[in-house]
């Protein structure tokens, strides 16, 4: 069985890896946010605009695709849909339920969100050579896939 003294002593842990890598890059995401007319997001609104999508999508299922509590879900998407980022529609299949969906504001965000992405990966991988960043990335979502195969992601 493996033990922590088995773990390799010139690079952090997996876990710190990622960890510090996602803050790395919701810093850079979110660093031209005001410049590009977004000073009203805050750093909690980037996972619910990474897990919303275009198509519509009901509280419940943002809020497990966010990993967060149904409450707090429902406050942010309520600050979204107060800054005009969002709006919540009835669910044609389902008279009872609401969908939420982004706004014209929050398509142009997410939009631009994605052409940041584009920017940071570029970025990330002229740090460290190109083949070698989509070679990580490959093995990262390798990775996923396998350990989340049968679950819902």
């Amino acid at each position: 069985m493996p033990t922590s003294n088995d773990l390799p002593q010139d690079r952090l842990a997996v876990g710190q890896l990622l960890g510090r890598l996602l803050r790395q890059f919701r810093v850079e995401l979110f660093a031209p946010a005001a410049a590009h007319g977004y000073s009203d997001l805050r750093e909690p609104h980037l996972q619910i605009f990474g897990n919303l999508g275009i198509d519509g999508i009901r509280l419940t299922d943002l809020a497990t695709k966010a990993q967060l509590s149904l409450a707090a879900t429902s406050e942010l998407v309520t600050e979204l849909e107060e800054l005009g980022y969002l709006e919540r529609r009835p669910d044609a299949r389902d008279g009872r339920a609401k969908l939420i969906f982004p706004t014209r504001r929050g398509r142009r965000a997410l939009d631009d969100a994605g052409d940041r992405v584009a920017e940071i990966e570029d970025h990330w991988a002229q740090t460290v050579d190109p083949v070698r960043f989509d070679a990580a990335c490959r093995v990262l979502q390798d990775l996923l896939d396998a350990l989340t195969s049968g679950t819902d992601q």
